[in-house]
């Protein structure tokens, strides 16, 4: 099982697009796969149609009293499934500190699905926690989205030193532009420059109104406008994501 997470130190620069759609096309390619919603506004429960509750909350499935299997909503889509945002998600830094090693317990909990996943995908909310560092300690790899202006890019370095400072195993870092609007010449530019440092890909998805229309299609873009320049993008970001990790 390999475990990719939509992470941001940063809000509003389309993780959760990321995750909805990378999760989406590691089900085409045939492999089992499991989003956990783990933003307590649910972004990416709402687009796969599916309630943001869980019963008892966070609280259940952080200490077990509540399997995570019990918690899983199958989605529309063959081979992907969906554990659900909850608004005690808000609460999680709280519930994980009460944990005996609190940074492995997202990791241990994910552990439990091995035999019944080979992807999961993590949509996290913004933020440095100890959430954040239960998901870094737990994930593979970190797909993080840049939105092309500087204090976005900023960010990457914080991002950097924050993996690096977590304890045990690093996971591959894998940052991405985001929201490119190639009329611009600041996103031109960074376009250009950033992905040739080591740990950017190579893709940038565009500024595009197919992707604002997920919200209203309540479907990942690359579901229903495969051709569009969105989807194409997607599938190579999924590409490369995937042979960071070996999928």
């Amino acid at each position: 099982m390999r475990i990719l997470a939509s992470y941001s130190i940063k809000g509003g620069v389309g993780k959760t697009t990321a995750a909805a759609n990378v999760a989406w096309l590691a089900a085409e390619s045939g492999h089992r796969v499991l989003l956990w919603d783990l933003d307590p506004q649910g972004g990416a429960t709402y687009l796969f149609r599916i309630r943001p509750k869980v019963k008892g909350g966070g609280e259940a499935l952080v200490s077990g009293k509540r399997d995570l299997r019990d918690a899983v909503k199958a989605s529309d889509f063959d081979n992907l499934d969906l554990l659900p945002s909850d608004f005690s998600y808000r609460n999680l830094d709280l519930l994980l500190d009460a944990q005996k090693k609190p940074t492995r317990r997202l990791g241990r909990l994910l552990d439990s699905m091995a035999d019944e996943y080979d992807v999961v995908v993590l949509d996290c909310a913004p933020s440095v926690s100890l959430v954040s560092e239960g998901i870094v300690r737990a994930a593979d790899l970190v797909l993080a989205p840049l939105v092309p202006a500087p204090l976005s890019v900023r960010t990457l370095d914080q991002l950097r030193s924050f993996i690096a400072e977590a304890k045990g195993p690093a996971p591959d870092l894998l940052a991405f532009l985001s929201m490119v609007d190639r009329r611009r010449r600041l996103h031109r530019d960074l376009s250009e420059q950033l992905p040739k440092e080591q740990d950017v890909a190579g893709t940038a998805i565009p500024m595009a109104s197919v992707v604002e229309q997920m919200g209203v299609r309540r479907a990942p873009v690359v579901a229903w406008a495969r051709t569009s320049p969105a989807s194409v993008a997607y599938r190579s970001l999924w590409d490369e994501a995937r042979l960071h990790v070996k999928i």
